[in-house]
């Protein structure tokens, strides 16, 4: 991102709460702003970053942390049913509403984002302009079954040590997570120094791991919170705006998991990054940008009204 795209920062009240969010660039410029939804459920937007680069071509681009995590209000004691798909949602809408956008806007998912996007695009909102889902599950079914395929690969060592402290709850072990760790190295991100932002979000996930554990559980691939059965089934089908699907050759979301977007959404088109992971965004920053910012130019009304 340039040094000189404007960037500001603010807060949007949400039911007693605080929704911290970034815009960088100007939501004047002309061209659809793209609000960033990060994963989790239980990140930060700091490892997403890398999509405020789309703005360098004028397009507003909106980050935003959502409840429970980051720079908005935290709810340590909130019960676990506190925490749902219902709750993001609303919280989605009011942050849109509160920054004038929700008349035209691009929505673009990562990881748990892409479902909460997903459901948010199944409702068919008057003003969402064009969809971007990126390796994210369409089931948690699936994408356990996958996890617990890709770590049959594992070495012997680690696999039993994942089984071992998963099989007496002790995921806290630094043997646990050290195991957990050759699994993410491979199918989260491939990259031999990890980016600050993305070291960024896991220190704030360890330090507050209230929302990933409600929905989703001690690790990506131990899914034991309230998203363990979610699937988008047959409602893919109901998703009526251009819809952009990425995932990585290596990715934890393997063509399995995003099958059901892919498949299922009228029209989608699925870019395979060759040499990603889950976070092509960073393994492959450039080419994930010009792919995501070639989609979303075709889809401004600008370009619809010339072709």
């Amino acid at each position: 991102m340039s040094s000189n795209t404007a960037q500001r920062e603010g807060y949007a009240p949400f039911n007693g709460h605080q929704t911290w969010y970034r815009v960088t660039g100007t939501l004047e410029s002309g061209k659809v702003p793209l609000v960033v939804a990060h994963g989790g459920p239980g990140c930060t937007h700091d490892y997403v970053d890398a999509f405020a680069d789309l703005a360098e071509d004028g397009r507003a681009v909106i980050h935003y942390d959502q409840l429970g995590n980051g720079r908005s209000t935290h709810l340590r004691e909130a019960p676990s049913a506190f925490w749902s798909i219902a709750l993001f949602l609303e919280e989605l809408d009011n942050l849109t509403a509160h920054l004038g956008v929700a008349g035209r806007y691009n929505l673009l998912g990562q990881s748990w984002g892409g479902v909460l996007s997903a459901e948010h695009a199944v409702r068919r909102p008057a003003g969402l302009n064009a969809l971007v889902i990126c390796s994210s599950p369409s089931s948690f079914p699936v994408w356990v079954s996958e996890a617990l395929r890709l770590r049959q690969d594992l070495p012997p060592d680690v696999r039993q040590a994942l089984e071992r402290h998963e099989a007496s709850g002790d995921y806290g072990h630094p043997e646990y997570l050290a195991a957990t760790e050759v699994f993410y190295r491979r199918h989260v991100c491939r990259l031999e120094t990890w980016p600050d932002e993305v070291r960024r979000t896991f220190d704030a996930m360890a330090s507050d791991p209230t929302v990933y554990l409600a929905m989703n559980g001690p690790t990506e691939f131990h899914v034991i919170g309230s998203l363990r059965d979610w699937d988008i089934g047959e409602r893919a089908a109901q998703i009526n705006v251009p819809t952009l699907v990425l995932s990585g050759r290596h990715d934890e979301a393997t063509p399995a998991c995003v099958a059901g977007y892919v498949d299922g959404i009228p029209g989608a088109r699925w870019v395979l990054m060759e040499e990603s992971s889950h976070m092509c965004h960073v393994e492959e920053r450039a080419k994930t940008m010009h792919e995501i910012g070639r989609f979303l130019a075709a889809h401004d009304p600008s370009s619809r009204a010339s072709t």
